[in-house]
Order: structure tokens, then C-alpha cells, then sequence
């Protein structure tokens, strides 16, 4: 078995690295952007150096170990079994769920979402020509933490209404840290084929899940499931490959996968690069030793940042981390806004987080995302800077 260190530090100034080098503030902890401050998985890198060495970049075909290596993935990790002719491919998530939306939406049609929610989400639906329209999460207090539940009562009432056709779900959900249980993913199911609501899944972090807790993907908890859904989803997220720029998207439904081609070919998103399915292939094939310990390293982590806000940031709240490497923080106490505090934190403390208004300009006020996936001491630093800024 080997062992990976992900306490090394790596410099990633000056790589032209978004997280790091998209602001001029010297001295800069970034715990904003989802992604981490790890080395990949060695063999992913290998193989890479194997394929530059070659010296020729041309376009390139994806070969059908690539659609193997997601099958026999899901099936080891998550017992769910996909056919070869159910998985199509594109550049990214968020582009994927752009082109299902185009592919299984009419202009005007709303989308449903839980709020808070990634903030693409707003922006693919939008751009799609959809409205949006929330349910918002409710908040229950477990084990003396909060986390959140789905208020059914009105998710089923914007299930309900007419002009409702997709509910756009994150599992595991985005910035709430929930991990839906297969119970959970069935309900929303049940409502949406009763309203004839079709389900789009986001699963970009359905690798990254806690202990305790286990990840279902949506389609593999029932046939009804299956039917009724569109899973997007990406080893970019786990295996921190976001750079290279590939996502498949996995699709029970004939006649929705011809309207998703389409749709791939008319947003011109079809071509990936030469790399991404090397990587996605090496992941997939050689990393279940690599995540159990990156989920292992992120837990301890969380457990970390809970044990000093508890005792250093007490007018902060720590929600319950299921799944992610992103932590919701309740700040109402501290009479700030989150855009507030952000801007504080940035400016005064020089650490980078993000805004709950991110994800939703009325279910996330009040709330900051904290990134948790980058080296301990890095992580600890940051939030001794975030209790300076506090203390002032």
C-alpha cells in the first residue's frame, strides 16, 4: 500500500493558477475556489509525462478504455452499473449541464434548485433561457450542529407548477456539505416523475465523502431513477484534474441522449484534449488508495477547523461536513453581512473565502464557504488570521 503526503507544500504562485493568482494580495491564503492545493495522483502524472514525451498534441479520439475505466469505477466504488452507450463526453460540468438544459428545456420553463446552491447553477439556467426557481433548505440542528434537510411540503409545490419541467439537483450538494441518502433521492424522484419534472444530477464531488457517510448516485437508486435522470460528473473534482478539462455525462434515456448530442455539437463543447482522458483513465484505474486517504486527510481537516472555531470563533457556526471539501459557516453573530466579512478577511487578513451570498442572495447571507482542501498548517494559519480580523 502506499502512503501520499498531502501535508507537502507546493508552490502554485505564478503557475497562472486561478485559486492563487487571481489576486495581486501579497501574502494570500486562498481558501475560496473548489480546488485543491494537493499533487495529483503520481500515476495520473506519469502518464502525462509518458504522453508529452511523445512531442505530438493533434486532436484526439477517446478510446473505449476511457468509457471502461468509468464503468468499472462506478461499479467497484458505488455498485452502480452503466452501459457503454448510456456515457457521452464534453469539457466540463458546469458545460454539461449547460447542454442538458438545452437539450431537455424550452426558453421560459424553470428549473428548480435547492438554495443555497452552486453558483453556476444560476448561471447555466439563465443562460439557457430558464428561470430559476428555489426551494430553499431548511436548517436542523443534529448532534448540537446544524446541517440541512429539504422542506418536501415545498419542494413538491415547485414541483408542481406547470411551467417546472427540471429540478437541477447537487448530490453531493454544494455548499450545504450533504451527502443525500439513497431514501432522500428517491423522495425527490417520486415528486418530480409525479409533476413530470426530469432530473439533472451534479456529481462532481461524489467521491469526496466523510466517514459515516456513503455516496448513492441518483440513477443507480432505482429504475425509476435511472429513467428519469441525466448524471453529470467528473473525476476533476476528487483527483484535483480541473485544469484539463474533461466530464461525462450518463444517460439511461435514448431519445434524451440524441437531444443531448445535439446540443454538445451545437455549443460546440465535443473536442477535448489529448490529456484529459489519459488522466481520467489513470484516476479511475490506479486511485482507490489515493481518495481513501485524500478523505481521510480532508476529515481530519474538518475536524480540525470545527475543534478551533468551537473554541477560538465562537460566534461562528460549523454546519455538519458530509461530503466536500467546502465548509458552510453560519457568521450571523457576528453582525457583519457575508460580503462584509469577506471583504474584511481578504483585506485585513489576507485569507480568501467566499461569500454565502455566492450561492444565493437571500439563503446565503450570513454564511461564508470555506475551502478546507489545502495542507493543515496552511488551513490552521488561515483561520488564526480570520480570528485576528475577528478580534479587532
Amino acid at each position: 500500500m502506499s502512503t501520499y503526503h498531502f501535508d507537502k507544500h507546493t508552490t502554485r504562485r505564478g503557475t497562472n493558477c486561478v485559486k492563487w493568482d487571481e489576486t495581486s494580495l501579497e501574502d494570500i491564503i486562498p481558501l475560496w475556489v473548489a480546488d485543491m492545493d494537493f499533487e495529483v495522483l503520481p500515476a495520473i502524472t506519469e502518464a502525462l509525462k509518458k504522453r508529452v514525451e511523445h512531442g505530438i498534441f493533434g486532436y484526439a479520439l477517446v478510446s473505449d478504455s476511457y468509457y471502461e475505466s468509468i464503468i468499472d469505477w462506478f461499479r467497484r466504488r458505488h455498485g452502480w452499473n452503466i452501459r457503454r452507450e448510456w456515457i457521452q463526453y464534453t469539457t466540463g460540468v458546469v458545460p454539461a449541464i449547460s447542454a442538458v438544459l438545452r437539450a431537455l428545456t424550452m426558453p421560459g420553463e424553470r428549473v428548480l434548485v435547492m438554495s443555497p446552491v452552486y453558483n453556476c447553477f444560476f448561471s447555466s439556467i439563465r443562460n439557457n433561457g430558464c428561470e430559476v426557481l428555489e426551494s430553499a433548505l431548511q436548517v436542523v440542528i443534529k448532534d448540537s450542529q446544524p446541517t440541512y434537510t429539504i422542506d418536501w411540503n415545498d419542494f413538491e409545490a415547485k414541483c408542481a407548477d406547470e411551467k417546472t419541467t427540471v429540478f437541477l439537483l447537487c448530490n453531493p450538494h454544494n455548499p450545504a456539505g450533504r451527502v443525500w441518502t439513497r431514501e432522500e433521492l428517491k423522495r425527490m424522484n417520486d415528486i418530480c416523475m409525479k409533476h413530470q419534472v426530469k432530473v439533472i444530477s451534479d456529481e462532481i464531488h461524489c467521491e469526496l465523502v466523510m466517514p459515516g457517510h456513503t455516496f448513492t448516485p441518483f440513477a443507480a437508486v432505482s429504475e425509476e431513477c435511472a429513467s428519469n435522470s441525466v448524471v453529470c460528473g467528473s473525476p476533476s473534482k476528487s483527483f484535483n484534474t480541473a485544469g484539463l478539462q474533461m466530464a461525462h455525462i450518463i444517460c439511461q434515456n435514448a431519445e434524451w441522449r440524441h437531444r443531448i448530442d445535439r446540443a454538445i455539437n451545437i455549443n460546440e463543447i465535443c473536442d477535448v484534449n489529448p490529456f484529459a482522458p489519459i488522466a481520467v483513465e489513470t484516476a479511475y484505474k490506479e486511485g482507490d488508495e489515493w481518495i481513501d486517504q485524500l478523505n481521510r486527510y480532508l476529515f481530519d481537516n474538518y475536524q480540525a477547523l470545527l475543534a478551533y472555531v468551537r473554541k477560538e470563533l465562537p460566534q461562528m457556526k460549523v454546519y455538519i461536513l458530509e461530503g466536500t471539501y467546502l465548509v458552510w459557516l453560519d457568521i450571523r453573530e457576528t453582525g457583519m453581512t457575508s460580503d462584509q466579512l469577506t471583504h474584511r478577511l481578504l483585506h485585513e487578513g489576507r485569507v480568501w473565502v467566499n461569500s454565502g451570498t455566492t450561492y444565493g442572495p437571500v439563503t446565503g447571507e450570513g454564511y461564508i464557504r470555506i475551502n478546507i482542501a489545502t495542507q493543515r498548517d496552511r488551513l490552521m494559519e488561515g483561520l488564526r488570521r480570520i480570528r485576528q480580523v475577528m478580534g479587532k
